[in-house]
């Protein structure tokens, strides 16, 4: 349980994270980015992040669904 609830507070701070239409991460720290440009490799790194913690919260709420029966 503890785990599931220290993985949803990461989830929704790596989300707020994300650049929206205009900021984000590159923003916050002061990147200016062509819309030409590639993703730089925070927000490529910042992408796997948050990939592993949604596949850890997939996977501790099914647990507790299991457990919970």
């Amino acid at each position: 349980m503890g785990i599931h609830i220290i993985v949803s507070v990461a989830l929704v701070v790596l989300v707020l994270l994300h650049s929206g239409r205009g900021g984000g991460l590159s923003d916050m720290f002061g990147g200016v980015q062509s819309a030409a440009a590639g993703s730089t490799v925070v927000e490529r790194n910042l992408d796997r992040i948050t990939v592993a913690a949604a596949v850890i919260f997939a996977f501790t709420t099914i647990m507790l669904a299991i457990r919970l029966q």
